[in-house]
């Protein structure tokens, strides 16, 4: 339950029995009172005391059990109409407003219905005791009306009123407590939803960052290391060309480094990089670059687009992720290939990326489809297409993606 305003009511509300106590006290102060003034012969004193006690007792549960509590002391107030002094009719009333403070509206106007017919019973009973026993107070003398009807109507229209005021008290104090509540748990619900929005969003970006370290480091690495064996190997016979070749490894080994430092830099929470290292993504226009690296590396590979390319940023840089990812299992895997095919057509709505090669066998067992080609297939779901990866026929490997466009895109 939220905190209320001021400190007294915080005070109330965190010393709950503080408030029973009074309650008690007053109770106990109006039975005292109507006991001094009952007559003995229609207030018998055990009779007072064992109501008095009971109805003590009932005060203290009414928050844990209210409509229970509101039951009983309904018992007790027919006791007290029959037996007793009527002090007992005030026990009712602080029930009835517990009902509608700590369970539901619709239950305090249920037990409201329920009071009015014990209510209805008690005024008969308070109209035949004061016609025709003891006054209950000793100042009062019985009854002389001779309309018992009327003295019925008097007395159960008062406690009627009374019942309805605690009720509507009740019921509104409750209300206000219960609507409180819920704002206060709908507010702690869309807590705990954004903090798993959060987290679900961090999540989906460590994983995009892996994506994009893996197809990246990997790709450079696996050109580097082409470039370095064929410096290597022409060295002694071709220094001109093996220096080239060096060079090559080398700007690919700075570049790839730029490209890392932008990628970490985005999920760094100080930004002390300078904005110069964050560097534009590549996109579309940068595959053919992109073919030319490979061809430079020693992939036989040979390049087709058809169509005009997306102006959509996100879906160019999937697709040069894509083929970037392709081409490097080729020069990574496909071991003796005289050729590989890359292309990218371009239709209104879609773009099919397709990757093929003629290796008569692959470098490795291929038991692990390995990170770049679990990418590849996220990178198509993402946009909701579809990836086929596999053997192409008798010799060589195919990597088939097709990617739909959005609306805006087309």
């Amino acid at each position: 339950m939220p905190r209320p305003p001021g400190i007294i009511r915080r005070f109330f509300q965190t010393h709950p029995w503080v408030t029973d106590s009074l309650l008690a006290a007053v109770y106990l102060l109006v039975a005292g009172t109507l006991a001094i003034a009952a007559t003995p012969e229609s207030a018998p004193l055990w009779a007072v005391v064992l109501l008095a006690l009971a109805g003590t007792a009932a005060l203290l549960f009414r928050r844990r059990r209210p409509v229970l509590v509101f039951t009983i002391t309904n018992v007790l107030y027919v006791l007290s109409t029959a037996v007793g002094t009527t002090a007992e009719s005030v026990l009712p009333l602080l029930a009835i407003y517990a009902v509608g403070v700590y369970r539901s509206s619709r239950a305090a106007w249920a037990c409201f219905g329920i009071g009015s017919a014990v209510a209805a019973l008690d005024g008969f009973l308070l109209a035949l005791r004061t016609r025709f026993g003891t006054g209950i107070l000793e100042p009062i003398e019985p009854s002389v009306s001779t309309d018992l009807f009327a003295d019925w109507v008097n007395n159960t229209i008062g406690v009627l009123v009374m019942l309805l005021i605690a009720t509507l008290i009740g019921t509104n104090i409750g209300g206000r407590v219960r609507y409180v509540a819920a704002l206060v748990d709908r507010a702690a619900q869309l807590a705990r939803e954004r903090d798993q929005q959060a987290e679900i969003a961090s999540a989906q970006e460590r994983e995009r960052i892996a994506r994009d370290m893996h197809d990246v480091i990997a790709h450079s690495l696996s050109v580097m290391i082409a470039l370095s064996e064929g410096a290597n190997a022409a060295a002694d016979t071709r220094p001109e060309q093996a220096k080239i070749a060096m060079g090559r490894a080398a700007e690919t080994g700075r570049r790839t480094l730029g490209e890392v430092r932008r990628l970490l830099a985005s999920v760094r929470s100080d930004r002390e990089s300078g904005a110069g290292e964050h560097t534009p993504q590549p996109g579309a226009g940068d595959v053919v670059a992109l073919v030319e690296e490979f061809s430079r590396a020693g992939l036989p590979v040979r390049f087709a687009v058809s169509g005009a390319p997306a102006a959509d940023a996100a879906l160019g840089l999937t697709v040069y992720r894509i083929l970037q990812e392709s081409l490097t299992n080729a020069l990574r895997h496909a071991g003796g290939a005289t050729e590989v095919v890359a292309r990218a057509d371009w239709t209104a709505t879609a773009v099919e990326i397709t990757v093929e090669d003629d290796a008569p066998q692959r470098i490795g067992d291929g038991s692990d489809p390995g990170r770049g080609l679990v990418g590849i297939r996220e990178r198509a779901a993402l946009y909701g297409g579809e990836a086929q990866i596999g053997p192409r026929g008798a010799n060589g490997w195919r990597v088939f993606v097709h990617l739909p466009r959005r609306g805006e895109d087309a």
